[in-house]
Formats: C-alpha cells, sequence, structure tokens
C-alpha cells in the first residue's frame, strides 16, 4: 500500500457519466473533495451518442462526449480529483469502505456508485459500424433523426413495443423484427402494436448483417429463423430493445439488486441496504434511462451522502 491510500476520503464516486459528474459537482461544492474513480472507457453510454438534444440547457443540442466533459470540467473546477481506472474490488464489509484500483487500495467513509448500464448488442462488426450512424439503442433519444423514413426495431419484449409505438411518430414505417414467433410482451403492449397501421411484424426473423454507405447504413439482412433464408432488405434505422445489462458485477453478493442486476435504493432516496453506500443513474434505473434523469439522482446521492456523513462522522 502507498502513501495515498492511507488517507480516508469522505466519498469515493464510482462511474463517470451523468451521475457520477453530477454527484462530483454536489460534493465538491460540499467541501468533501470528492475522489472519482471514472473508469478506463470514462464518460458512460454518453461517449458513444452524437447528438444530445433533450438535455435542458442547450438549445441547439450538444453531442454526448461535449457534454461529458463540460461536467467534467465543472466537477474539477470545484475540486473533485479523478483517476481514470477502473475499479477492480470493493470492500464495504467494513469501515472505512476499501475501493481498489489495479494495486492501490483507496479508503472511504462513504461510496456513491454511479457505474451505469450498457445496452445489448446483437454482436454484428457492421452493427457497431453505423452505431449512431442510423444504429441506435434508444429510440427516446434518436427518435426525431428517423423522420418518413423506414426503420426496424428488434427486440419481443414490452421496450420494444413501446420504441416502436414511439418511433411511428417520427418514421414512415416501423418494423418490429423478433427472432420468435410469438412476443413475450404484455397483452395490451402487442395489441397496441399490431393496430397500429406503422407498424409491421417480421417474425421468425433476425438480423445478420447491417449495410451501408460510408454516411449512413440503408439496409440490413434477414434470415429467416425457421427455415434459414436470407434476403436484403432496405431500412435507413436500426433499434435495438433487446434490453440493457447494468454495469454491476462488483456489488454481487453485497449490494442489493434484482435479478437483472439493477441495484435496489430505499424508496425517496438513493440508499442502498449498505449504510454510506448510496447509488445513482442507470445501475439502478432500469425504466427511465436518460442522462437527465441520471444527473437527478447524482444530484440526491450527493446529497444522501452529505447528510449521512454529517450524521455519522
Amino acid at each position: 500500500m502507498s502513501d495515498n491510500s492511507k488517507k480516508i476520503e469522505n466519498v469515493i464516486i464510482i462511474g463517470s457519466g451523468p451521475a457520477g459528474l453530477t454527484s462530483a459537482i454536489y460534493s465538491a461544492r460540499a467541501r468533501l473533495e470528492p475522489l472519482m474513480i471514472e473508469g478506463e472507457e470514462a464518460g458512460g453510454q454518453l461517449m458513444i451518442t452524437t447528438e444530445v438534444e433533450n438535455f435542458p440547457g442547450f438549445d441547439h443540442g450538444i453531442t454526448g462526449p461535449n457534454l461529458i466533459s463540460v461536467m467534467r470540467k465543472q466537477a474539477e473546477r470545484f475540486g473533485t480529483k479523478f483517476i481514470t481506472r477502473n475499479v477492480t474490488k470493493v470492500d464495504l464489509s467494513k469501515k472505512p469502505f476499501e475501493v481498489t484500483v489495479g494495486k492501490e487500495v483507496y479508503l472511504a467513509k462513504s461510496v456513491i456508485v454511479s457505474t451505469g448500464a450498457s445496452a445489448k448488442y446483437l454482436g454484428l462488426p457492421s452493427e457497431k459500424v453505423y452505431m449512431n450512424r442510423g444504429v441506435s439503442a434508444c429510440a427516446t433519444c434518436d427518435g426525431a433523426f428517423f423522420k418518413d423514413v423506414e426503420v426496424g426495431v428488434i427486440g419481443g419484449g414490452d421496450t420494444a413495443m413501446e420504441e416502436a409505438q414511439f418511433l411511428t411518430r417520427f418514421a414512415k414505417k416501423v418494423y418490429l423484427i423478433h427472432r420468435r414467433g410469438e412476443f413475450r410482451a404484455s397483452k395490451i403492449m402487442v395489441e397496441r402494436s399490431l393496430k397500429n397501421p406503422k407498424i409491421e411484424v417480421l417474425y421468425n426473423t433476425e438480423v445478420t448483417e447491417v449495410m451501408g454507405d460510408e454516411n449512413s447504413m440503408n439496409a440490413v439482412t434477414l434470415r429467416d429463423t425457421v427455415n434459414g433464408k436470407t434476403k436484403n432488405f432496405p431500412l435507413q434505422g436500426l433499434f435495438l430493445a433487446i434490453g440493457h445489462k447494468p454495469n454491476t458485477d462488483l456489488f454481487k453478493g453485497v449490494l442489493d439488486m434484482d435479478a437483472t442486476g439493477y441495484l435496489k435504493t430505499r424508496p425517496g432516496s438513493t440508499y442502498t441496504n449498505v449504510p454510506g453506500v448510496f447509488v445513482a443513474g442507470d445501475a439502478q434505473d432500469p425504466i427511465y434511462r436518460q442522462a437527465i434523469t441520471a444527473a437527478g439522482t447524482g444530484c440526491m446521492a450527493a446529497i444522501d451522502a452529505e447528510r449521512w456523513l454529517e450524521a455519522n462522522h
């Protein structure tokens, strides 16, 4: 252990998306001198988002990386310290808490978890190529860019139904692409989708390739999961609605989580089941998953941590 690990931090923030950075701004302004371990892929999901048009305060929109950069500078200005590495282990069973980064162990009186979530992808190389150039994992974020064109939504759950319905406000036509013969979404959501004249369902179908030019995608290869036949199909946009996975493996068996891995908080707060450990952003939010809601819970976590420290230290 080196000398800097002897210091006990007031608060360590794990993760650096809008939730973590907002909690850093608030706790830094409260003179808590937070230490943010931002991870090697700092900035979270916004780093793979091109245009953000729905974050209040930017009337002409802002790119995801620019939004993160502005927030980070703000957190730094008030005295946040940053470590751009991944947390490898946490021990929340003793006080002070231990947060391990490689060979270094950092000690903390309180911890804010803001490790976010990752959209699940099909895993096709071509899907990566056209990410943000037609391929998206968030209809509410990107739907408005797809006016009067034909798009596809991949998935069979409630999220896929919601995204398909949302996209009909902009797109000329929405194809719901589902690899099975029936949906696992709730009956009412399925009925609503089937009734919508702009939505067409492609059952027993999967996407095996995304194609396009250097600017954007313009077609996909569809494979029939029953007979294996493939065909090319023109589409200007492709939305993945096959779920998200919260980045919470570090906390398995330590913090209460649901079956998917979303961390559970006490209602109306950011408190976890371990006193002094708080969680903000997409690591605990399977419902809204927006930059602005993540930032809001980041503010809550900082205030919760500050009050908890006041009462307990």
